[in-house]
């Protein structure tokens, strides 16, 4: 259980607060107006920003003290989170051990990730050679290999076109372990409808989650502005 124990955080006259859990095995969209606060949650819950007041909580710990790398936390950005000056195998490489010195089982199990995301044909090209489609893969392929339990995606498939944003939410499907955390901040109605629940973010304050259809069907008012409806 990821559990948002009473968060409040502030900067400037921005203030976003939370108190909330999010279940193992659910796939979360985070969805409002921007600037109000949705990468800011994703922060929290990375650590890249610390709390005024409450806790972030994974399975009852408190994650304050914890650095962002020894958090149980997985993220992937919009540019995919690739060093582009290293090849494929090695941006993925990283996820097993940051110095690249792979034992021979380990460099067996990154070759495997790569076959099962489709890039076991681009292991030595940088990701200035790739597709957005591809490097977006590659991210997957390192998220896999870190295997922990709770995975933020920040827009992470907003330039991407339609037809690559279904192909990605249908590989992710297909290689995720079920009982992963997926919490997903996104600008698109239509990404967000993939999820099993939505959070939303207005006014300074990021909602309980919500089963996606009955919300869709009847958003709240700052919801449905947001959404034109």
């Amino acid at each position: 259980m990821l559990t948002f124990d009473d968060i409040r955080f502030s900067y400037g006259s921005f203030t976003l607060s939370a108190d909330m859990s999010i279940a193992p095995c659910s796939r979360t969209a985070v969805l409002g107006p921007s600037g109000e606060g949705k990468s800011t949650l994703l922060s929290l819950v990375a650590g890249f920003i610390s709390p005024e007041q409450g806790a972030v909580r994974w399975q009852g710990t408190d994650l304050t003290p914890q650095r962002p790398g020894e958090r149980p936390v997985s993220i992937v950005f919009q540019d995919s989170n690739l060093f582009p000056h290293l090849t494929v195998t090695q941006n993925v490489g990283m996820g097993l051990s940051p110095n690249l010195r792979l034992s021979q089982a380990q460099s067996a199990q990154l070759a495997a990730v790569l076959d099962q995301v489709g890039l076991a044909d681009y292991g030595d090209r940088k990701p200035g050679a790739l597709s957005g489609g591809q490097r977006a893969r590659a991210a997957l392929a390192r998220v896999l290999l870190r295997e922990r339990p709770i995975l933020l995606l920040d827009e992470a498939f907003s330039a991407l076109g339609p037809a690559l944003k279904a192909e990605m939410f249908d590989l992710m499907e297909e290689t995720l372990p079920p009982e992963t955390i997926l919490l997903m901040v996104t600008h698109d109605p239509d990404e967000a409808a993939r999820m099993d629940q939505i959070i939303v973010v207005s006014g300074g304050q990021a909602d309980a989650p919500q089963d996606t259809a009955p919300l869709l069907a009847n958003p709240p008012p700052a919801l449905a502005s947001y959404l034109g409806k």
